[in-house]
């Protein structure tokens, strides 16, 4: 016999239960840029015409988290280097939806396309002033490598982090 809770309405047919990790794609680039001006607005968020090179790169992999109602809720944008390293170009979670794990699972999503792609090692740039993201990427593996003297447009330094598999 099955039963019903009553505190949570059923989703439409084919509608996900709770927010997912897919695939980012060319069709996504106005809504992937909406949010990453919302989550960079610090002046580092990336234009159109980027996001539509790196959604359409032969050797990206993007991903996105959705929400029940089919609304970006975070994305990933990864890709293989001309020196056969996966670099983690951009990572964004929209600010009312942090510390849910959203980063944590798109880090393994794209991790997992590196890794069968034949990747061993990857690479990415935090800001020295983002202690968040510098402990999740601890957290999954990362280790910093140096520091980069006024990386960002905005004079602040990053470091650059690296993973070996």
């Amino acid at each position: 016999m099955w039963l019903r809770r009553k505190d949570k309405p059923e989703p439409p047919f084919g509608m996900p239960l709770e927010p997912v990790v897919k695939p980012m794609g060319y069709s996504d680039i106005n809504e992937c840029w909406r949010l990453d001006q919302r989550c960079f607005s610090d002046g580092e968020a990336y234009d159109r015409e980027t996001l539509r090179y790196l959604l359409s790169h032969n050797k990206s992999f993007c991903y996105k988290v959705i929400s029940t109602s089919n609304e970006m809720l975070a994305f990933i944008i990864g890709m293989i280097e001309p020196d056969d390293t996966g670099h983690v170009v951009a990572l964004g979670v929209a600010p009312e939806q942090r510390r849910k794990g959203f980063a944590m699972q798109l880090m393994d999503a794209v991790e997992s396309s590196f890794l069968k792609s034949g990747i061993t090692t990857v690479r990415l740039e935090v800001r020295t002033s983002n202690d968040g993201a510098q402990r999740l990427y601890a957290k999954l593996g990362y280790g910093i490598i140096r520091r980069m003297p006024h990386y960002y447009t905005s004079g602040d330094d990053g470091y650059l982090m690296v993973k070996y598999f």
